[in-house]
């Protein structure tokens, strides 16, 4: 019989939660709603605050100034940026000795302190969530893989634009670079 709590006793796991902060958390994502995406990572901080494992809050911050400007087919549609959107929202409960990382591009290593941090703590997995599955969380995703960090997926803890997005990194890449469990299974393990 396969023991379930065993993906996480085997590394030392920190929670990386990507951009759930006040100016993306209230947009139409899918296949979850953001406060539905919110509610799951709330139960995870709080599972992770319990087993003592770290927590890591990612966020997004940028100004018209400093955000990227490629030549795209597709330009991404960025409302305009009201004071205290890239604050993290307070129903995730952080506490001190949260870490909060703050990136200026897709994904939360480049750029950021972010591996310094989890090295520090000796985390060798990182469980992911957040917002957009198809973007943050998957650009997080690639660089912590290349790092060699084993990766756990909370598939109920994160959502993207469109549910073809969240679908086909659940579906196609996430299996390819580690394990995808729900909210109620890493919270179970953790307890």
């Amino acid at each position: 019989m396969v023991d379930k709590k065993a993906f996480l006793r085997e590394a030392r796991t920190a929670l990386v939660i990507i951009d759930l902060q006040q100016g993306i958390v209230g947009r139409e994502v899918f296949p979850y709603s953001g406060s539905h995406v919110v509610a799951n990572a709330a139960r995870l901080v709080e599972a992770f605050h319990r087993a003592e494992f770290p927590v890591v809050f990612v966020r997004v911050s940028m100004t018209a100034e400093t955000a990227l400007k490629p030549i795209v087919d597709s330009p991404a549609q960025m409302p305009a940026m009201q004071p205290g959107w890239d604050e993290i929202v307070p129903e995730l409960g952080a506490r001190a000795g949260d870490v909060v990382v703050t990136k200026k591009n897709w994904g939360a290593f480049y750029g950021t302190d972010l591996d310094l941090q989890l090295r520090r703590r000796d985390v060798t997995r990182i469980a992911l969530c957040g917002i957009s599955t198809s973007i943050g969380v998957e650009s997080t995703a690639r660089d912590a893989f290349e790092r060699n960090y084993k990766l756990l997926f909370v598939e109920d803890a994160m959502a993207a634009m469109t549910a073809r997005e969240h679908e086909y990194a659940r579906d196609v890449i996430f299996p390819r670079m580690g394990i995808i469990r729900s909210t109620d299974e890493v919270v179970e393990a953790l307890a």
